[in-house]
């Protein structure tokens, strides 16, 4: 497993908790603009660690 890979899965994961968090507030205090902004960050991290996966899977071979 490389370290590049790594890197790409902790940055995901820490994207799509605050990206969870941000729409969670968003929801709560009726702001529409941090919910987007908290779906953008959660995609954005879903990716990354897509990212870090494949390159995983493309190391093996």
């Amino acid at each position: 497993m490389g370290n590049d890979s790594v890197k790409d899965k902790m940055k995901g994961g820490f994207n799509k908790a605050k990206g969870e968090a941000k729409d969670k507030v968003g929801d709560m205090t009726d702001k529409a603009d941090m919910q987007a902004e908290g779906k953008k960050d959660k995609a954005k991290g879903e990716i990354q660690k897509d990212i870090g996966e494949a390159k995983d899977k493309f190391n093996k071979d």
